[in-house]
This record gives structure tokens, sequence and C-alpha cells, in this order.
């Protein structure tokens, strides 16, 4: 493991906090996630299922966690199952871990392998009336191969058809949503890192370099400085590249008077750093494009004092929805007659800003909450406005990580340079 080891009563309080919103008599089973084939006989890389990871500490495939805080035996009140090892799997793949590796890492007492979930289960069955099981319900989540925790629920369904079955994903989402000191920590040390990658671009860029190895820059800072990789796929987008908002074929040049739009973050013990940057490729911004990377940067200092308690995510993107539409008239891409007389289903500003400003952040990139519900402190959600003039080969966006208390926003990432002046500067020397 890349990461420091993490305190196992992070995890042991996760739990806690998980079994006092089960009702009574309840078992909640939760699944590591499948391990995807990519080709021939090798998978793509590992990563945890959130919620697992989040109530456990165990970073390895083929693991169950089972919550039963009302079985009459104390010892079957919290099971983790994990990977049985042996000689042969630890010559081929290293060794797994041992059952008392598992339980210092997670907290967790009783520790079986894998193998003995199915016959422990039955016997939890007969003594708890109510199934939690557990899902991905993040609403832009689609995924067309059943999941281990989908197929285990359907099968479980089908062999106890009397049982209460009940979603964890909601309990989940109200705990994840709101995060501990460590958890801050865990994404201020991703954001470090990310800090790091940057900056290395900064210093590296010259034009006729291809995307890919401005990619290849910041996945050399994230592997020497710990990271266990990228949050999610890069985007490396340079010149009209950078209006494509998922473009992530990071595959062409970076020409010389073009900007980069650079949306990455590294990954720290399973938690994210999000950030975007936008710079110019030889390290001087033209007249015309200090003016667009201003105008964003002024609505992006302006909507990080908005993310406040009590707001909520859908009332800041109006806000800066307005913001931007101010700035894109100052800009001359449009006028306010030509406001007053738009499509009011079709508002003028989308054809250059039709993303969302702002998502929570943690665990996941896109982590769980609802951008219907009022912020509260120790939330942490991205900033991120952008301007995108397809006809100017322009696009631009700048994005940092926010955390929310009552007295203010405090931007975990702001070490990352942002300002036209400290960007040319530092691409100067």
């Amino acid at each position: 493991m890349r990461y420091d080891p993490i305190d196992p009563g992070f995890f042991t309080a996760n739990r806690k906090n998980y079994i006092s919103k089960l009702e009574k008599k309840a078992l909640a089973i939760f699944h590591s996630n499948d391990e995807f084939p990519r080709n021939g006989d090798q998978n793509f890389l590992f990563r945890q299922q959130s919620d697992l990871f989040y109530l456990s500490g165990i970073d390895q495939e083929d693991t169950i966690l089972m919550l039963a805080p009302d079985h009459p035996n104390m010892d079957f009140r919290e099971i983790l199952f994990i990977k049985e090892t042996s000689e042969q799997i630890a010559i081929w793949e290293g060794q797994k871990l041992t059952k008392k590796e598992a339980a210092k890492a997670s907290g967790v007492k009783t520790v079986h392998w894998t193998k003995d979930f199915d016959f422990l289960l039955k016997d939890l069955m007969t003594c708890c009336a109510r199934i939690y099981l557990n899902a991905n319900e993040y609403p832009k989540y689609f995924n067309p191969v059943p999941y281990k925790d989908l197929r285990f629920a359907n099968e479980l369904k089908e062999q106890y058809p009397a049982h209460d079955f009940q979603r964890s994903a909601p309990l989940m989402m109200e705990l994840r949503k709101i995060k501990s000191d460590v958890e801050i920590g865990l994404i201020k040390k991703a954001g470090e890192i990310t800090a790091k990658a940057f900056e290395r671009v900064l210093r590296t860029l010259k034009p006729g370099m291809p995307e890919y190895h401005v990619q290849a820059e910041i996945e050399y800072a994230f592997a020497i400085n710990g990271a266990t990789g990228n949050a999610y796929r890069p985007i490396i987008a340079s010149g009209a590249n950078a209006c494509v908002l998922h473009y992530v074929d990071n595959d062409k040049m970076c020409n010389e008077g073009n900007l980069i739009l650079m949306d990455f973050g590294a990954e720290y013990a399973n938690y994210a750093a999000d950030i975007t940057r936008t710079i110019p490729v030889n390290g001087k911004f033209t007249k015309r494009q200090k003016e667009c990377y201003e105008s964003v940067l002024r609505v992006h200092d302006k909507a990080i004092q908005l993310l406040v308690p009590g707001t909520t995510i859908d009332a800041f993107n109006k806000e800066v929805n307005r913001m931007m539409e101010e700035e894109m008239i100052g800009l001359g891409l449009f006028s306010k007659k030509d406001v007053e007389k738009q499509d009011a289903k079709k508002p003028l500003y989308m054809k250059y800003f039709m993303h969302g400003t702002s998502h929570p952040i943690g665990l996941d990139v896109h982590d769980v909450g609802s951008k219907y519900e009022p912020l509260q402190p120790s939330m942490v959600l991205t900033c991120e406005p952008g301007l995108y003039i397809r006809e100017e080969n322009c696009g631009i966006r700048i994005e940092n990580n926010i955390l929310i208390t009552k007295d203010g926003p405090v931007n975990l990432t702001e070490q990352i340079p942002v300002g036209v002046e400290e960007i040319e500067l530092i691409m100067s020397s």
C-alpha cells in the first residue's frame, strides 16, 4: 500500500455511526468491487468499493463485511471476510492480508476467510429480520454489467423472500457527505500531490509537446509523491479540445498560441482531489486569453464565497450562471438586449457554459450528496466555473476543492497557482 496507514479508530467510528441508523434485528452486508478482466489473462487495476473501504479500511479484493449489531453472539456482530492467502498466491500475486493484519487495519475483531461466508450467512439470516443491502445509487452511475453487491442482493432475495430488505445507500450518503477530520486530511494530501504535479507541468510545458507528454508529467509526479494514481481519467485538452467537456484522448499537439485546459487530480488512500487549471502553452496569455481567463477567475473567486451552510448546490449553480452571463456580456459574446429576447428554456449563456459549477468530492470524485439539500459544515465540494468559446478555440475552466465551515469556505487547494502573473512567472523561470 502506497499511503500511510489510517488509524483503525476511523473505521470503527464509521461502523458505529452506521449501525446507529439501523433498525432493530438488522443485518447489513457490503461486498468489495469485482476484479474486471482487461484482456488475455490481465485484469484492470483493482479499486475498492467506496462504502466497504469507508467502513473497514480493507483495500483488497474478495472482501465482505457483515454487521449484525443485535446478534446474541457478540462475535457475530461485526464479521470481516477476506481472501484466504496461500503459498501459491504469495508466489504469483504477493502476500495477501492475514486475519491478524485485517483485524488491525479495520478494528474488526472477528475475521474469517471469504470461503466461510455462505455458512455463517445462514446463521445470521435466522437471527435477523431486516437485511440492509448496498448499491450504487449515484444518479449518473450506469453499469450494464451487474456488480457484486447487486448480484448478491438478487440472489439473497430469491433465497429469503420473507425477510424485510432495506437500502443501505441513503444511510451511507448521510454519513459520507459529512467529512471527518481524517477524511479532510486525506483530501488535502491528495491536493498537495496534485499541486506538485501542476507545478511540474508549469516548468516543463513547451509548444510542440503532445498532450500525453503533459499527462505523463502529471502521473510521474503522482507516482513519486505516493498517490495511488489518478482519481479519474485526466483531461489534457489544448486549443479547441478544451471545448470538449470530457475530452480524454490526450493525443493532440500543444501548439504555440493555444491555451491548455487540464482537469486532473491525485487519489490518495482512495480519497480524491479534483482541480482544473488553464494555462498558455507558450507561457504567456494573449490579451484576449487573459480577458477571458480573468472573467472566469472573477466568477470563481466570488462563487467560492457563496459555498456556505444553508445554501444548496442547485441554488449555487443558478447564481453562478447569472454571474457568468454578466461576464459573457462584458466579453462581447452577446448583449443585454439579446438576453432580454432569449428563450428562457435555452438561455444564451449555455452556449458558452453548459455544466454545473459544483459537486461533492471525497472517496468518489463525484461523491455522494444531493444538489437540493442544504450544505452543512464539513462537506467538501468543487467550485469550477468555465467558459468555452468554440469559435475562438478557447476553453477555460478553473476548479478548486472547498471545505464548508460555519466560519466560511476554506479552499483546500489554494496552494495551486491560479493568478495570471503567478502562472506566467513560474512558466518563464
